[in-house]
């Protein structure tokens, strides 16, 4: 796990894919904003479309590109979390959530999770990738 960690850390602007609300698929950029107990936190308004579309479809897919053509998938269930040390962790971490948020008990900033995470490395130098069940 801590391999995925290091690889989010370096390169936290991920593209997050889901199934849009016409069945069509949706690519849009995320900021990976942390891992605590074995979870992957990320954030957004639940007055985007993103937020409706994890709703009701909660299966999601993450991926970025690293260093020397390497790159991470993602993949898991959108679990969103109340929980107010979250957000405000997220605060803490994020100069641009709370410029837009303002505060962690904004009625519209949403917390989320992946649960039932794996993980996929993989590069262009022929090796097999590594998958990590998260």
């Amino acid at each position: 796990m801590q391999e995925v960690i290091e690889f989010l850390k370096k390169n936290p602007i991920l593209y997050l894919s889901t199934l849009g609300l016409d069945g069509k698929p949706k690519v849009r950029p995320f900021q990976f904003m942390f891992e605590q107990d074995g979870k992957f936190y990320f954030c957004t308004s639940n007055d985007k479309n993103v937020c409706k579309e994890m709703q009701k479809q909660s299966y999601v897919e993450f991926c970025t590109c690293g260093e020397n053509y390497s790159w991470i998938r993602l993949s898991g269930k959108a679990t969103f979390t109340n929980n107010m040390a979250v957000k405000e962790k997220i605060f803490e971490i994020s100069p641009i959530v709370k410029s837009v948020y303002q505060t962690p008990d904004n009625p519209i900033f949403e917390a989320f999770y992946l649960d039932d995470a794996s993980a996929t490395i993989a590069d262009l130098t022929g090796q097999p990738p590594k998958t990590f069940d998260l």
